[in-house]
């Protein structure tokens, strides 16, 4: 039976000859290649800074403390996201407020946004989902007109423009993932692009303990003593991870080519095919294809992945809404039926294979299989 795995990174021969390196040298904690990559990560970007961390989730936690969000402070964010979203805002002191999504696109509805403000919002948290960045053009005036500022979860849109501006332009921060299913990787990783040189300065001293001097300050020529006068945590990226990334990043664009011709293939074999539905795509947006997701009959949609499993096609869902889970449910008294649309897309959702390594042969395999699952014509 032929087997296609959901997922397969794009990890080469030049990645594992600079990790060697790294190995092979005197530095494998946060060093040069750390800056290197942070600086090729803000000239993509266009952006002044950015800070290399552990993790999307520390991403979103460190911007929101260097944002100034204090014990209590309410973050707007969408429940049709990974668990860190919401993590990261209780990580920070937060109070996360769950608004409903637009159901054309599954991203954050602005309209939502600007309906949960209060004296206590703070901050908002738009997660660009799928790859296709939120109207950021609406959520920068609600936020201006709110005295708010903006963290962009752009775990799944490193390449993604909304009117031609990248993640981070609109927002004050932005937060990306560097997971090992995400369009460039090294495995674990994030980091986060910031406009403003003191608050980029306080993210270096929030990553690292609250240490005004990495090791490389530290050690080289001669010991310097560190003060610290912040608190802060061990979320620093180190050489090697960087090491993965600095030759992932050089590959970016080849990498999206790739994924934009099988986006295509996938979106022309299922448009107007009875019993699927595809998510829309804003004319201002220009979409990363993080993931491709199709909307199925709710009643089925267990069936069908199993189905397709069964079938050698490796699947899963983004996301079930996180409303809905028992943690949150029970600290925050979310119940069924409170966000509709998003629930809605969460029972309907299939996530398909797709990364660059898919062969034409693979991808009409699952189509073909798609459909014939499914049924329709």
């Amino acid at each position: 039976m032929k087997k296609i795995e959901f997922f397969k990174h794009s990890l080469g021969e030049e990645e594992i000859g600079r990790v060697s390196k790294v190995l092979h040298s005197l530095f494998l904690t946060i060093g040069d290649e750390v800056y290197e990559f942070e600086r090729r990560l803000a000239g993509y970007l266009e952006l002044p800074y950015a800070a290399a961390v552990t993790s999307c989730t520390a991403a979103m936690q460190l911007a929101l403390l260097a944002g100034g969000l204090k014990p209590g402070d309410e973050v707007i964010t969408t429940p049709l996201t990974f668990i860190g979203t919401v993590n990261s805002i209780l990580m920070a002191g937060g109070t996360p407020v769950l608004v409903d999504v637009d159901r054309a696109t599954a991203n954050i509805d602005p309209a939502a946004i600007e309906n949960a403000v209060t004296a206590r919002s703070r901050a908002i948290l738009p997660v660009h989902l799928y790859g296709q960045m939120c109207d950021m053009t609406e959520i920068r005036k609600i936020a201006d007109k709110h005295g708010l500022f903006i963290v962009e979860d752009s775990a799944h849109a490193l390449e993604a423009e909304w009117n031609g501006k990248k993640s981070g332009h609109y927002g004050d921060f932005a937060c990306f993932s560097f997971y090992a299913t995400k369009n460039i990787t090294s495995g674990e990783g994030g980091a986060i692009s910031v406009k403003n040189l003191e608050q980029y300065e306080l993210l270096q001293k929030l990553r690292l303990h609250g240490f005004d001097r990495n090791a490389v300050d530290r050690y080289t020529d001669h010991f310097q003593q560190y003060d610290i006068n912040v608190l802060g945590w061990k979320y620093n990226m180190d050489n090697i991870h960087a090491a993965i990334l600095n030759e992932q990043i050089r590959k970016v664009n080849t990498f999206l080519e790739r994924r934009r011709e099988i986006y295509l293939r996938y979106t022309e074999a299922f448009s107007g095919w009875e019993g699927i539905e595809l998510h829309r795509i804003r004319e201002e947006a220009e979409h990363a294809r993080h993931l491709l997701t199709i909307l199925v009959d709710p009643a089925r949609r267990d069936s069908i992945m199993k189905e397709l499993q069964r079938r050698g096609i490796g699947v899963s869902i983004n996301f079930h809404p996180l409303h809905l889970m028992t943690y949150y449910r029970e600290h925050f008294g979310y119940r069924e039926g409170m966000f509709p649309r998003a629930e809605d897309i969460g029972s309907r959702t299939i996530s398909l294979p797709f990364y660059p390594k898919l062969t034409d042969e693979e991808i009409e395999y699952v189509i073909a299989t798609v459909k014939d699952v499914v049924g329709g014509s």
